[in-house]
């Protein structure tokens, strides 16, 4: 089974992250919400708080097939200060794995230089730190192992483009078609 870290920082988006868990959980997926605070408990960035599964510490990362940053403010910051995530997101980019950002979070992926040469989408407001990407206004972008999307409103596209790459595009529109999901 196919498993997937979802990275809760204090100021996260919680639609963006919590989509993309339900989404993935319906499909059979492993998903875990990883806290990179230093308690399971997380408040986004609508003061809702969230319960993750485990802490950053706990967190086996071979056993993870991608990793999930979700947007939000200062959620996005947050995660970006987080050396150690760093360290995954890089490992994970170098090693041909899945990394998937959203909303403010693909900025992340601009700074470390992921997207240079892809395509690539974000938050309006924030093209230009997606240093050297074409950047677009699509909902979602996938180039090869890159996902990136744009916000809050494009998190079921997100979601659905995730469950897509493990359980395939016709899984993803049954489910889409389940949750009455219309473009």
């Amino acid at each position: 089974m196919n498993k997937i870290a979802i990275f809760l920082a204090e100021g996260f988006e919680e639609i963006e992250a919590l989509t993309v868990a339900d989404i993935c959980r319906r499909c059979g997926l492993d998903v875990s919400l990883v806290s990179v605070m230093e308690n399971s408990l997380v408040k986004g960035s609508h003061n809702i708080a969230v319960q993750a599964d485990i802490c950053f510490s706990q967190a086996d990362f071979g056993s993870y097939d991608m990793l999930v940053l979700p947007g939000g403010m200062p959620g996005t910051k947050n995660l970006e200060a987080h050396g150690e995530l760093m360290e995954q997101v890089d490992a994970f980019y170098a090693g041909g794995k899945y990394i998937a950002a959203i909303c403010a979070a693909p900025s992340i992926f601009g700074h470390r230089g992921i997207v240079k040469g892809r395509k690539a989408c974000c938050f309006p407001g924030f093209e230009s730190q997606m240093e050297g990407a074409e950047v677009t206004e699509r909902p979602v972008e996938i180039s090869d192992h890159v996902i990136t999307s744009r916000g809050m409103g494009t998190a079921m596209d997100f979601a659905l483009a995730i469950a897509g790459v493990f359980c395939g595009g016709e899984r993803a529109q049954e489910m889409a078609e389940t949750v009455v999901y219309r473009k």
